[in-house]
């Protein structure tokens, strides 16, 4: 089947029952799911992901409110501040997960020059300024090539991750809200962050406070599931559930 067939037919079956597993549509489009997920990632503007299903974009509120161009002038100062504090507990010859955004692209820049690390990260924003520390040595994950996020997708990623051992992970988030828990604009991003999560020691949750009382387009986690909070007004520890 040819990809423009490929996407009137998903458009279609997404018109008759609204979500699709991955699976599912690799079944109905005869094709394997990484050509599936190409396809997606290709078409953000029709297509997404959703808690681990395929939606139409255009039922998935604030799908294209994010950009990473547009963010990275947006409080910029408080970003810093709180990379800042969040850089002050790296310690030697630990191994960190730095998520993507603009937020800990600061903090990459932040990297005690010193501190001898291993840093996974997945977007190449974050990569470009790690490969220029001569003591880091740094894990791109890879995968299927997101432009809005400057990032990477793919289930190799996901096991690598779960493999691991990360003495620090450090998330970025589009809102965190009391009742409605910590959320993100690109639902790719979800599996990494929370895989990341999963194999960290510590969590950390880096965001300037603008995002307080905001919710994005997707769920990732909870506020308890972090030690601690880290704003450019310091750090809230947190006790773990």
């Amino acid at each position: 089947m040819l990809k423009p067939d490929r996407l009137r037919a998903l458009a279609d079956a997404l018109t008759r029952q609204s979500v699709m597993r991955l699976r599912d549509a690799a079944t109905l489009l005869g094709v394997s799911e990484m050509t599936v997920r190409r396809d997606i990632a290709a078409n953000s503007d029709r297509f997404t992901y959703l808690g681990g299903y395929i939606v139409s974009a255009t039922d998935v509120p604030n799908n294209a409110g994010y950009s990473l161009e547009q963010e990275k002038d947006h409080f910029a100062q408080a970003k810093a501040d709180a990379s800042s504090i969040a850089a002050g507990l790296i310690g030697d010859n630990e191994t960190l997960f730095i998520d993507c955004g603009t937020t800990l692209a600061a903090l990459a820049r932040l990297v005690p020059p010193e501190r001898h690390v291993t840093v996974v990260c997945y977007s190449l924003n974050v990569a470009e300024i790690l490969r220029r520390k001569p003591n880091v040595r740094m894990i791109l994950l890879g995968g299927v090539y997101v432009p809005s996020s400057d990032s990477f997708a793919g289930e190799e990623s996901l096991e690598m991750l779960r493999r691991m051992g990360i003495n620090k992970a450090f998330i970025s988030a589009g809102g965190v809200d009391t009742a409605r828990g910590v959320t993100c604009w690109n639902f790719h991003e979800v599996a990494v962050k929370q895989a990341a999560m999963a194999s960290a020691v510590e969590r950390h949750l880096v965001v300037d406070r603008s995002k307080f009382g905001v919710v994005k387009a997707v769920r990732f986690s909870q506020i308890e599931d972090f030690d601690s909070i880290i704003t450019e007004e310091g750090q809230a520890p947190r006790k773990r559930t």
